[in-house]
């Protein structure tokens, strides 16, 4: 596959040029290269299509800023398959106005009359955090224009046909000619299909397609995340005149979940325990998406570790393997003590200070600190 010049380099412009000298550039290009002023150019018709994709970018404010940051990778996902040069009319309005016909680039008898691919759509789905680990498929119901099926598509009754338009007798396009200048505009009759229906189908009102609400099953890949995009080729809109349907595309939404924040491929959650259990080192059990594990603690664990458990985070999107269950240890300070668990934890603060533990000192003179308020404030309260 050849690789794409630079979009400037096309249109021959420099990098800080403005809109209009970006359009007067596109223009000449458009006229030079048109298919339809080059019959049977292969050569001219790609030069075409490659200013016209150029335009198409460098016209629009957002995509422009894209290209200009990351280049042709930044518009990953913004231009689909490709360009749809069946939609060439779109930017001859933009481009020629009302000009566009005298100089033959209005609407195209060949291109209106053709085949034409229908139009992609865009579905935003939320899924929850276990979809995304454990992988589901869903039903999302989707509105699109589809082949009318009484008609099958010609916009006609059944007793009738589409006829060829009297007044352009099928070229989609009038002529007119004033001395040495032929001018030629879209057929005001038939708007350049080239043909006329007598007698509309009841069912479409002529246009050969009706609105429906269609069901389409979504499969939810393990490991998808917000910004995850899944298309369904064949999905979108149907053709025109026998054209291809377009694609349906899912954008993915990973709702927040109240036990576990995603960071990349890990889980992350949270485990109180208390000051015995991160002393001495314990065995708890946390819970996962889809049950509980057992996690081994260490003793001298500190608030605020982060202990890991492998395997149990988020499935690596089309790899094998799966992130971590990381889980931040918070130890709870015990309230409303006994007397004698006060005792107790008075005698442990007295031998780890009498042995001189340097590293826990700290930590000990301020629980001892503790102690001492609690017992404070317990005389104020029986006075």
């Amino acid at each position: 596959m050849a690789q794409k010049r630079d979009y400037y380099e096309v249109l021959n412009v420099s990098r800080n040029a403005g809109d209009d000298e970006i359009k007067k550039a596109y223009r000449k290009l458009a006229i030079k290269y048109h298919p339809d002023k080059n019959p049977d150019n292969e050569e001219g018709e790609e030069k075409f299509k490659e200013a016209t994709e150029a335009y198409e970018v460098l016209r629009d404010a957002e995509k422009r800023s894209r290209y200009d940051r990351f280049g042709h990778a930044g518009l990953e996902g913004m231009m689909g398959d490709g360009y749809d040069y069946s939609n060439f009319e779109d930017i001859v309005g933009d481009i020629f106005g009302d000009f566009g016909d005298l100089f033959g680039f209005g609407t195209s008898s060949r291109r209106q009359r053709g085949p034409k691919r229908g139009r992609s759509l865009q579905y935003d789905l939320q899924v929850s955090l276990e979809d995304v680990i454990l992988g589901t498929t869903t039903t999302i119901d989707v509105p699109r224009l589809e082949t009318c099926s009484t008609c099958h598509g010609t916009g006609a009754q059944a007793d009738s046909k589409p006829e060829t338009c009297p007044e352009c007798f099928g070229r989609g396009q009038v002529t007119r000619t004033q001395g040495f200048f032929s001018m030629s505009r879209t057929c005001p009759r038939c708007q350049g299909e080239g043909r006329v229906i007598p007698n509309p189908c009841n069912e479409c009102n002529g246009q050969g397609l009706v609105r429906k609400v269609r069901q389409i099953k979504v499969h939810i890949p393990k490991g998808v995340d917000t910004g995850a995009k899944i298309q369904m080729r064949g999905e979108g809109e149907a053709g025109v005149n026998g054209g291809p349907p377009g694609d349906l595309f899912v954008m993915i939404h990973v709702a927040s979940h109240d036990l576990f924040e995603r960071e990349n491929y890990n889980l992350v959650t949270n485990a109180k325990i208390s000051f015995p259990q991160a002393a001495l080192g314990t065995t708890i059990e946390v819970p996962t998406i889809d049950g509980t594990v057992k996690l081994t603690v260490p003793s001298g664990t500190q608030f605020g570790e982060r202990l890991r458990v492998p395997n149990q985070g988020v499935p690596h999107y089309n790899h094998y393997g799966s992130g971590d269950l990381i889980v931040e240890i918070q130890v709870e300070t015990p309230t409303n003590l006994t007397e004698r668990e006060k005792e107790l934890l008075r005698a442990f603060v007295q031998v780890q200070q009498k042995e001189g533990n340097e590293e826990h000192s700290g930590f000990f003179d301020k629980l001892g600190d503790l102690f001492n308020v609690h017992d404070d404030h317990d005389e104020k309260k029986d006075r």
